[in-house]
């Protein structure tokens, strides 16, 4: 396989022609070859209609085949081979293992949502029997729910194949049953069309409808808003930066009829330092956290970028092992020119603030979009009253909030705005602290660890990777495990349907075996 700067449209490979663009490498400041071509209006709204052709044929699809497909597309990646580990990390200047390890978590997502599909949970098929002697009479009641629809899928910058033109988004609304139109990320040009290929391959091997999948490339938001305002897309799945998710959301609310856009935006996940846990091994939580914090330069949504604590001996012993160990990290290579720029005028902004210290910074060696971390300190005060010290710096960054005494701890844990992790280490002495916080931030995380670090995100049935906003435009929704596929389905009520025309996953006999509530009990295959 080679790549040659194409874009996939159904089945047909297309080259642009409003335009070119390059891939870019952080690490040399390099253009990379070769030109991608840029998609017209016109290829946008041939992908749409082509997504929107393919919806019935799709969701007819038996789950099983549709299962399959899904595991297909993991194989395809797969036989990429080393070719698309050596463009993944010549596009972001990650290391190969990172790289490995995230084409690992790829597959598995799509084997997870494989799996999803085959048990049919999913679906939430309920019977309600007829009830004709009852006053009123109860009608033959059953429900299941169906794929809304073709989802235009935004890649993302700091995952170029976990959160890609393969990743959750896609997975999920492919496993849903809606096909999928993605805007591949202009600094992964060349790993989208290696990974988009696969899919396009996958389709064709597993026999799906034409439109299942189509994959556009463009430059500025002209290509995102026209996608996001097509009649034909139903949803769409964003991972990225605040303001653009919100300008998604406003363009999608703007629709005659508007759709649900399931943007995960910015979040700071607050690190919380309670008492016991600080005096018990305050200096291994210090390294802990920045190894957290610098983890793929800090360009995880899940980055810890704030740390509240009480003031005292053990905080300022905290406060000296993590600025020993963050002067000990180099600087690292950022994804983009445009990243890197935007960290860069971040702790600028930040390091002008009033009552704002920086306490400690990583080592200045580097080149090209190289970043060093930074530490900085306020007190409790000053953080609640200056909401730009709760804007998000992507990149290796944290601040230290000091409180008081508890109580001011808890004022700031319920200042703080959504987010996607809340952390807290604690230990048997902080029980009573712990209780008190904990009902605090369920109210403002969608994941709470204890005693863990909150970058690394676990591929499973139970994640949630969301929360209340800004940390996402939709709190009831998760962009990770499982639980995201009901962001692409919604609930279809038959009454009375005749049994010949009843879908398969709703008739008495239950071919398919599925677990399904039956007149309120649950009833195992």
């Amino acid at each position: 396989m080679t790549i040659q700067g194409d874009m996939i449209i159904g089945q047909r490979i297309v080259r642009g022609s409003a335009g070119s663009a390059r891939a870019f490498n952080p690490a040399t400041h390099a253009e990379l070859e070769p030109s991608f071509g840029l998609a017209t209006r016109e290829d946008v709204d041939a992908a749409c209609r082509l997504a929107e052709s393919a919806v019935d044929p799709y969701r007819a699809v038996p789950l099983e085949a549709r299962a399959a497909f899904l595991e297909a597309i993991a194989e395809r990646i797969l036989e990429i081979g080393p070719l698309l580990i050596e463009r993944a990390s010549a596009e972001s200047g990650l290391p190969a293992a990172r790289l490995e390890g995230e084409r690992m978590r790829t597959m598995n997502q799509l084997r997870l949502f494989a799996k999803v599909v085959r048990d049919g949970r999913f679906l939430d098929a309920t019977l309600d029997s007829a009830l004709p002697q009852r006053t009123p009479p109860r009608p033959d009641l059953r429900l299941r729910k169906i794929p809304l629809g073709p989802v235009a899928v935004f890649g993302a910058s700091n995952f170029p194949l976990a959160f890609s033109v393969a990743g959750g988004d896609t997975a999920s609304a492919l496993a849903a049953g809606c096909p999928v139109v993605v805007k591949a990320h202009n600094a992964h040009l060349g790993t989208s069309e290696l990974v988009g290929k696969a899919i396009r391959q996958a389709a064709i091997d597993s026999k799906m409808p034409e439109g299942v999948f189509s994959m556009l490339i463009g430059e500025g938001n002209q290509i995102g808003q026209d996608l996001v305002t097509h009649p034909a897309i139903k949803a769409v799945g964003f991972t990225g930066s605040r303001g653009g998710g919100l300008a998604l959301v406003a363009a999608a609310n703007a629709r005659k009829e508007p759709i649900p856009v399931y943007a995960e935006m910015s979040s700071i996940n607050p690190f919380f330092l309670l008492p016991g846990a600080l005096a018990a091994g305050g200096a291994k939580l210090a390294q802990g956290f920045v190894d957290s914090l610098t983890l793929g330069v800090g360009q995880f949504c899940t980055n810890p970028g704030l740390v509240i604590a009480m003031a005292g001996p053990d905080l300022d012993a905290f406060r000296a092992a993590a600025i020993d160990a963050l002067s000990a990290k180099g600087a690292g290579t950022m994804l983009t020119a445009g990243i890197h720029q935007a960290y860069a005028g971040a702790i600028e902004r930040r390091s002008g603030i009033a009552g704002v210290e920086l306490v400690a910074q990583g080592g200045a060696d580097g080149s090209g979009c190289a970043a060093r971390a930074a530490l900085y300190q306020a007190d409790a005060a000053t953080f609640v009253a200056n909401p730009a010290l709760e804007d998000e710096i992507f990149g290796p960054s944290s601040l230290i909030v000091v409180c008081r005494d508890e109580a001011e701890l808890l004022q700031v844990a319920r200042h703080v705005e959504g987010q996607l992790t809340a952390t807290i280490h604690a230990n048997a002495d902080d029980r009573a602290l712990a209780a008190q916080l904990l009902p605090v931030l369920e109210r403002k995380a969608g994941r709470i660890l204890f005693n863990g670090f909150p970058t690394g995100v676990e591929v499973s049935h139970a994640m949630v990777h969301g929360g209340p906003f800004p940390a996402t435009s939709d709190s009831r929704s998760t962009s990770v495990g499982a639980s995201a596929i009901e962001r692409f389905v919604r609930p279809v009520c038959y009454q009375d349907v005749p049994a010949e025309l009843l879908p398969v996953e709703l008739q008495d006999a239950n071919p398919l075996g599925l677990v399904r509530v039956v007149d309120g009990e649950l009833k195992l295959a």
